[in-house]
């Protein structure tokens, strides 16, 4: 099976990429490299996985990468929320357009299923948790906007004949994770293995729903090889963890005697989020095998050693 992934010189693109050869897939990955990091494109060179340049607005080299691929992972997108608010329209033409570019493409190709990766961003405040995939989608920034339009684009194309499923990660970590992006558990790492206090913004009872970068590539291995099209699935470990008990954890794991500081909540950010995904346990045989504090010691030991 011939897998291209669209934004594969990315964190979540370039460990799929390799997840996915180790399995004995034959991958390419198709990337701008304009926010791409040196070390995952160094990687993928490492696993000698081709990297084909190209823009996903670029029709022509688009079309010629996707030559013979049977599945489209399209993974490229702009990600920063703070960016997003100041930069909106950039924001909507890639990562809209962009998917409609990709969509089309596969369309017109041939491409026998097309994984497009969303966000839980869709969600924005939920109004009941766990979060399905039944809950309506309400974005609170243009980021979670563009990524439910992406969603839409894709379903649009879908009538026409194309095959796709819809992975809405929730808050994704693991290794070599970009320092531009990082989420609270990069953020917190860093600080302490400096030695310094991790930060929490708020009371720290907001809770969010950690998954390891290796269940999401397990779960888009699993889409892959399932007979499930069309469909829509949270992916997450299905559990929530609270902020201020994630920096304790940090804190117990780098061997710190201190305590989390605390500062002023930040506005627009959710409250409560945590997946329910008991239909991608169901359709896919999906099961998270990372736990947080294994995936934590992890991060910390390979920081440290580095």
């Amino acid at each position: 099976m011939k897998v291209l992934i669209t934004g594969g010189a990315g964190f979540i693109g370039h460990n799929v990429a390799i997840f996915l050869r180790d399995f004995g897939f034959d991958v390419a990955v198709f990337d701008n490299l304009k926010r791409s990091a040196e070390f995952s494109v160094k990687r993928l060179a490492e696993r000698n996985i081709p990297l084909i340049k190209g823009d996903v607005l670029n029709a022509h080299t688009l079309n010629e990468a996707l030559r013979d691929v049977d599945v489209v992972i399209h993974a490229a997108a702009y990600i920063n929320v703070k960016e997003s608010f100041k930069r909106p329209t950039l924001y909507l033409k890639n990562n809209v357009i962009g998917t409609a570019s990709v969509a089309e493409a596969c369309l017109n190709k041939g491409v026998k299923l097309l994984i497009y990766l969303s966000s839980a961003a869709v969600y924005g405040e939920p109004i009941s948790t766990p979060i399905s995939e039944t809950h309506p989608t309400n974005p609170i920034s243009p980021y979670g906007l563009s990524k439910m339009m992406g969603e839409e684009v894709v379903k649009f194309y879908s009538k026409y004949g194309l095959k796709h499923v819809i992975l809405r990660l929730f808050n994704v970590y693991g290794p070599r994770q970009s320092k531009a992006y990082a989420g609270v558990i990069t953020r917190f790492i860093e600080r302490a293995v400096e030695g310094f206090q991790p930060i929490i913004y708020g009371d720290g009872e907001q809770t969010r729903d950690f998954v390891h970068v290796k269940d999401v590539s397990e779960a888009i291995k699993q889409t892959m090889e399932r007979d499930v099209v069309n469909e829509t699935f949270n992916i997450g470990s299905g559990a929530p963890t609270k902020i201020k008990e994630l920096a304790n954890l940090v804190i117990n794991l780098a061997n710190l005697k201190c305590k989390p500081v605390y500062r002023h909540p930040r506005a627009g950010d959710i409250k409560h989020s945590y997946a329910d995904i008991s239909k991608a346990k169901r359709l896919l045989g999906f099961r998270p095998k990372v736990s947080l504090k294994e995936g934590l010691k992890e991060l910390i030991e390979a920081r440290l050693t580095n």
